[in-house]
């Protein structure tokens, strides 16, 4: 009997996803480790190793702080961690605003020490030009427009987009700038629902909402946060877990066990 060799496992690729516009919903959520990452991989066609992990693992009040070297550590550990999902990067505050080549500079130094499949960088229209200068020298970009944390000083906090109808044009014009710009899916985040669905069927990109429409091409949340371990998760994140009170139980179950010498046990020691 013969057997033929498995299939080599491929990533998702950036231009396989960007094919997705208007098809399938694209599923992703955020990453920092390997552990996490190697379940998620199962299931979702992208995970965004996110500057979040600012806040989420080390405690920061905004992402303002996360430096790229923390990006690329992390990034690391996600990509070893996976196998099929697309992975990307985001690029943090102060390594692509400067200039097209300062950005450039710095995306390449995640591509290549990460081994991710593209980068993310924040904001619409002003950084159209950065996202061309990128693509054209070989490094796929995901945008992101609406609510973009990074800017939060500037935007007074994390506050919802779209509000005033007025204010719809910017947001449209900033994703319209990002598309042309060569961007190959863009995330809108923290925005009404009518201005989401109305940008997702105004450009040929995906749009990937967080805190947007459901008519999104795809959708992303953090995992902490989807998960339980965020005792106040946004208004757009649906609870699909309760690892903060399982987490809570198991420690303590653990530190009574110690106490009382109930462990170890002779099943976990050596003779």
């Amino acid at each position: 009997m013969t057997t033929e060799p498995a299939k080599p496992v491929r990533r998702t690729t950036v231009p396989q996803l960007a094919a997705r516009k208007g098809g399938d919903p694209i599923v992703s959520l955020t990453s920092y480790h390997a552990h996490t990452a190697a379940i998620v991989d199962g299931y979702a066609d992208f995970i965004l190793v996110g500057d979040s992990l600012g806040m989420v693992m080390h405690g920061m009040e905004t992402t303002v702080g996360v430096p790229l070297d923390l990006m690329i550590m992390h990034g690391r550990a996600v990509v070893r961690g996976t196998k099929k999902a697309l992975i990307v990067v985001d690029m943090p505050f102060g390594t692509y605003e400067e200039s097209p080549n300062v950005a450039f500079r710095n995306a390449a130094k995640i591509m290549k020490e990460t081994g991710c499949g593209a980068v993310k960088l924040e904001g619409g229209s002003r950084m159209a030009e950065t996202i061309h200068f990128l693509v054209e020298r070989g490094i796929p970009v995901m945008a992101h427009t609406g609510l973009t944390p990074q800017s939060s000083h500037v935007m007074g906090g994390f506050k919802t987009q779209g509000r005033q109808e007025d204010t719809w044009p910017a947001h449209e014009e900033d994703a319209k700038a990002v598309a042309d710009a060569g961007a190959f899916a863009v995330v809108l985040e923290g925005m009404v629902e009518p201005l989401a669905a109305k940008i997702t069927k105004m450009i040929d990109i995906p749009t990937i909402g967080i805190g947007a429409s459901a008519d999104c091409d795809g959708q992303i949340l953090v995992l902490e946060d989807m998960l339980g371990l965020n005792s106040r998760p946004p208004k757009f994140v649906k609870v699909y877990g309760d690892l903060a009170n399982q987490i809570e139980s198991a420690v303590k179950n653990y530190a009574e066990d110690v106490r009382d010498r109930k462990f170890p046990t002779e099943d976990q020691v050596y003779r």
